[in-house]
């Protein structure tokens, strides 16, 4: 009975679509390895990202659509578990990272996205893990963490990011396509580059990459060509990464002070499986990511995974 009432309300919310458009959007995201699992609490532990993005009306002849954004992001890092007083038996370092970003992405006309942009903030106890990660432990009534005084130590994070996804090919019912997706990072905290494929897999018509939830680009304003229009696809999206740099596994060159750091693998293998849906000026999504080790001679080497929730919400 709950999953047929489930199904009916995800069938009658991306059916209740007004064609009103809208150049604003709230986001909020969470990562968490209890979203998969209430028994595993280790490695990547913990994101918080909330987001405020907005349509720009600068004109151009080479792209349809410019969005900015701004985000406030807290990412949380643990040994094996959160709780682990001897310091030898820690396997990665706790470390916490804050920051604001703030991004600019255009829409191509030949179905190329590219965004660009540039985070500000800081790992260590002043990115305040400790204190956010016995607040959620608190929640869940699970047993205070020890062993953050051994966390990296304090240093100034400067992160230049870029985003690059290009439209490959979908199939003839528009309800299935798969686009090209990288990204490069480099700064203070990470510097790596990825690249992977993005298959989306439609319950309706599939959205072009220029208005689409799954690429954030569904704003639009009175002189748009695209119209609003209810979404519902699963995801598919592996990618490969070559990573030259992690302050949160190192530490930090601009403090090398910390007391646990570790060798980082340079080669990395994500997946992501997901489902997004819009429901009114809402949209929702969730999924589920497997990452591989992402530091030498971890206790637990096989992989490790967390879920992720989003809301969005349109504004005028």
């Amino acid at each position: 009975m709950k999953n047929a009432s489930l199904f009916l309300f995800i069938v009658i919310s991306t059916s209740l679509f007004s064609q009103e458009k809208y150049t604003k959007e709230i986001s909020l995201k969470t990562d968490n390895d209890l979203f998969t699992s209430t028994y595993y609490d280790r490695y990547y532990t913990s994101g918080i990202f909330l987001s405020y993005r907005l349509l720009s009306k600068t004109p151009s002849k080479k792209y349809v659509k410019k969005i900015v954004e701004w985000q406030i992001g807290h990412q949380m890092y643990t040994p094996f578990t959160a709780i682990v007083p001897i310091v030898a038996l820690h396997d990665r370092p706790f470390a916490a990272y804050l920051y604001i970003n703030y991004g600019v992405q255009k829409v191509f006309k030949n179905n190329r996205i590219l965004k660009t942009s540039l985070a500000l903030g800081v790992i260590g106890s002043a990115a305040f893990g400790q204190e956010l990660q016995d607040f959620i432990h608190t929640i869940y009534n699970f047993k205070k963490a020890v062993g953050w005084k051994y966390q990296i130590k304090n240093a100034l994070a400067l992160n230049f990011n870029a985003n690059y996804t290009q439209f490959l090919t979908k199939d003839a019912s528009n309800h299935f396509d798969v686009s090209w997706v990288n990204t490069a990072k480099i700064g203070t905290v990470f510097t790596d580059v990825s690249t992977g494929i993005y298959t989306r897999i439609g319950f309706k018509p599939l959205q072009k990459l220029a208005n689409s939830i799954a690429f954030h680009t569904n704003l639009n304003d009175d002189k748009s060509n695209f119209k609003r229009v209810a979404e519902s696809f699963l995801y598919i999206k592996p990618t490969v990464s070559f990573v030259l740099y992690d302050a949160t596994i190192q530490g930090s060159f601009l403090n090398p002070t910390s007391p646990v750091t570790k060798e980082i693998v340079p080669f990395k293998f994500d997946l992501e499986i997901g489902y997004r849906f819009t429901a009114n000026r809402f949209n929702f999504g969730y999924f589920y990511h497997f990452y591989t080790n992402k530091v030498k001679n971890l206790r637990f080497n096989k992989g490790n995974y967390y879920g992720q929730i989003m809301v969005n919400y349109l504004l005028r």
